[in-house]
């Protein structure tokens, strides 16, 4: 198809994988802020409904390389 031709085959996103994930804002930013600390690039996706925050999850992705040292990271925090 014409369209494959044009568009990339894999986009920059889909490099990245999801770390952690869970229904609280606040657990989600400690998270994040811990690997951010620790040097790795996370992305938060709030995928939380807007009108009803009980329904959803935010989750993190980092980017494929850093995906065991940012497990170990979460880990980690709960010793």
């Amino acid at each position: 198809m014409w369209i494959q031709r044009i568009l990339p085959q894999e986009t920059e996103f889909e490099k990245n994988k999801i770390v952690y994930r869970t229904s609280q804002v606040h657990m989600a930013n400690i998270m994040k802020l811990k690997l951010e600390e620790e040097g790795v690039h996370v992305i938060l996706i709030n995928k939380m409904d807007t009108s009803y925050n009980n329904f959803g999850q935010i989750e993190l992705y980092v980017n494929q390389n850093d995906v065991i040292r940012a497990k170990y990271i979460i880990e980690k925090t709960y010793e």
